[in-house]
């Protein structure tokens, strides 16, 4: 692992004269060798598959705003936290960088710790399931049934034949399941139609995704929805769970690639996210797309942070 370990200097905030007052920046520490399992946070600075796919570019500073996001947070854990530094794009070569991240992200996995992937666009996907599926083909004894848990305003299956990209990564990862004969499990939650084509919809359900529209996920459906998730949450051995955080709503997210003009609210999105996190299988979580350049008072990097409190 070799990752740019500079922005430990951005762990700054208040510190409160009470005892037993801890927050993030206090607490969190960085990664080495001997370090004991705990939520290793490993940045993507990277947002050339964002510029591929025709968004916004600017997400490549994402990994610095959370953490600036995150440190005056509350610390309410138990176990400890590390700071595993960031990986940049270097001249734009995308599958250099998602081959290093998966290669981080193996690592991580064979240490103990739980990763949480700080992008950057939602390429990031693409790399962090190559690390996880290398550190299952290690140490599985069958074909290991990954299910991936994406809250997404869009599929990300475009074809990737052409070009890969921030829209292609679960259509790459589809692939990369045939290739190896392991099952390929995908629900979507959050998705929008009006932001995605009839043959993103035709693509998914010849995939057998779980689908699940911006539009479905209300306070009186939630249960429901809640309980289909726990169904399909059931059927895996393992769970990745990835965040687009353009899944939002505007007013909540506005510095994304891709603002949604409907979106899910956090409100909403919490209660689903607990539920992956309490199957007792996630082993990997990452959050995409965050803007800086088009953030409104921070909001969109505090609800990213939010998000990463909850989730280990």
């Amino acid at each position: 692992m070799n990752p740019d370990r500079k922005n430990m200097d951005v762990w700054t905030g208040r510190i409160d004269p009470e005892p037993d007052s801890p927050r993030w920046h206090q607490a969190i520490r960085p990664l080495d060798t001997a370090a004991a399992p705990g939520v290793a946070l490993l940045g993507f600075a990277c947002d050339e598959g964002v510029r591929r796919n025709k968004g916004r570019p600017g997400a490549a500073d994402a990994p610095v705003a959370i953490r600036k996001a995150l440190a005056s947070l509350a610390w309410h854990r138990e176990n400890p936290a590390y700071d595993a530094g960031d990986l940049p794009c270097d001249d734009g070569d995308l599958e250099a960088a998602q081959a290093r991240l998966a290669g981080n992200v193996r690592a991580l996995l064979a240490a103990g710790h739980f990763p949480v992937v700080l992008g950057g666009g939602h390429e990031v996907a693409w790399g962090s399931w190559q690390g996880l599926a290398a550190h299952l083909a290690d140490t599985a004894d069958h074909a290991p049934r990954i299910g991936i848990v994406n809250f997404d305003a869009h599929f990300d299956l475009r074809d990737p034949t052409h070009v890969h990209s921030s829209g292609t990564p679960f259509a790459q990862i589809a692939d990369a399941c045939a290739a190896r004969g392991w099952p390929f499990r995908y629900a979507c939650l959050g998705v929008s139609r009006a932001a995605n084509t009839r043959a993103l919809f035709r693509r998914a359900a010849e995939l057998d995704v779980l689908v699940r529209e911006d539009r479905e996920i209300t306070p009186l459906s939630l249960e429901h929805i809640g309980e289909d998730l726990d169904a399909f949450v059931a059927a895996c051995d393992h769970v990745y769970l990835t965040i687009d955080l353009d899944v939002l709503p505007a007013c909540e997210a506005p510095g994304v690639s891709a603002p949604a003009a409907r979106g899910v609210p956090l409100a909403l999105l919490e209660p689903l996210v607990e539920r992956v996190r309490d199957s007792g299988k996630l082993r990997l979580a990452d959050l995409a797309e965050l803007n800086p350049e088009f953030d409104i008072d921070h909001r969109t990097a505090r609800v990213a942070a939010r998000l990463i409190q909850l989730i280990p």
